[in-house]
């Protein structure tokens, strides 16, 4: 065979990057389809969709939603489930909107300070709810969902029951920015949130040790690795994305609230899921919880603007949900069967 001499793969090599091919769109091309076809229908049928003001709406939306469910990735990624983060949101927005608003202290004291207190508290959090589960081979489930009452209540102890007003105006302002005209300010926070997780779970062994003991724990240990270690730290993360998410809460609307948060966790999961994690753990990405959770807020807002009542919405999202699961099973069916 000559230098110049075209070359023809192997049947094999063939078949390798068909299978490739074949994995990409059926674990990650599928959900920026769904997007792209739900963004042309609601242009079509829904008046006032297409517009700059409206995406500027739908961005602002989303921003929490994302931050949440970017943390909530690492968890289900795992293995696990987070239901306290709407709970321990709360929390954060009003520890965070009680050391803004002390008398005596300059914005420029309070508000670093608030911020770190928000990410702490939700860390955390996180943290206990990771290590009462591993240390006694508690549920996530049970003990994430004991987390969402002692959050809540801690929330209405700590304010009072009340709503706490009155932050720095420099914050709230930057709450309100809009960089380059269209992008706001918290949805920048939301992006960069993802990006550092997309980082980590795609470049670090950290990352590569999330996936393989959401697929098989035991061989992760076996391996000489620690997965309960690794499993707190999933919960930590999760934790400390509600901390962040609070601080997106507190720059959207400016007030710190026992009852903030209500709900959230289930868009949350909600959003990990259509993005096409798997509930199994092991398979995901979180990029795919991005369009995940824009997804939701695209259906939120056109169904809106078609006139669909509030009552009804739930029930349309909750439907897209479950198919989203029902998906998800074929979709693990179909990449099982690439594997062989």
């Amino acid at each position: 065979m000559t230098d110049d001499a075209a070359y023809t793969p192997s049947p094999t090599v063939a078949k390798r990057r068909a299978s490739k091919l074949w994995r990409f769109v059926i674990r990650d091309a599928g959900v920026v389809v769904a997007l792209v076809l739900i963004l042309i229908f609601f242009s079509i049928k829904a008046p006032y969709f297409a517009t700059s003001g409206n995406f500027l709406k739908i961005f602002v939306q989303t921003a929490i939603n994302t931050v949440l469910a970017a943390g909530m990735t690492f968890v289900i990624l795992v293995g696990g489930i987070d239901l306290s983060v709407g709970s321990v949101l709360a929390l954060c927005t009003v520890v965070g909107a009680l050391i803004m608003t002390a008398e005596g202290w300059s914005p420029y004291q309070s508000v670093p300070l608030a911020l770190f207190a928000c990410a702490a508290t939700g860390a955390v959090c996180g943290f206990l709810n990771g290590w009462i589960s591993e240390r006694w081979r508690i549920p996530s489930f049970i003990v994430t969902l004991g987390m969402l009452n002692v959050a809540h209540g801690a929330a209405r102890v700590i304010s009072d029951n009340s709503t706490i007003t009155g932050l720095p105006q420099s914050f709230v302002d930057f709450g309100n920015l809009i960089i380059g005209g269209f992008m706001p300010s918290i949805f920048m926070i939301a992006i960069l949130v993802v990006l550092v997780g997309w980082f980590v779970l795609r470049f670090t062994v950290f990352g590569r040790l999330i996936f393989a003991i959401g697929t098989n724990a035991e061989a992760v240990r076996l391996s000489g690795h620690n997965p309960p270690f690794y499993k707190i730290a999933a919960f930590t993360i999760s934790g400390f994305t509600a901390g962040i998410a609070a601080i997106v809460y507190l720059l959207r609307l400016n007030v710190g609230s026992p009852i903030a948060g209500v709900g959230y966790e289930l868009n949350a999961i909600a959003a990990v899921i259509i993005g096409g994690t798997s509930l199994n753990g092991g398979q995901g990405s979180i990029i795919g919880t991005l369009i995940g959770a824009c997804i939701l807020q695209v259906l939120s807002t056109g169904l809106q603007l078609l006139g669909v009542g509030d009552n009804f919405k739930p029930i349309v999202i909750g439907m897209v949900v479950v198919l989203a699961v029902i998906l998800d099973t074929y979709r693990q069916r179909l990449l099982r069967r690439l594997d062989y």
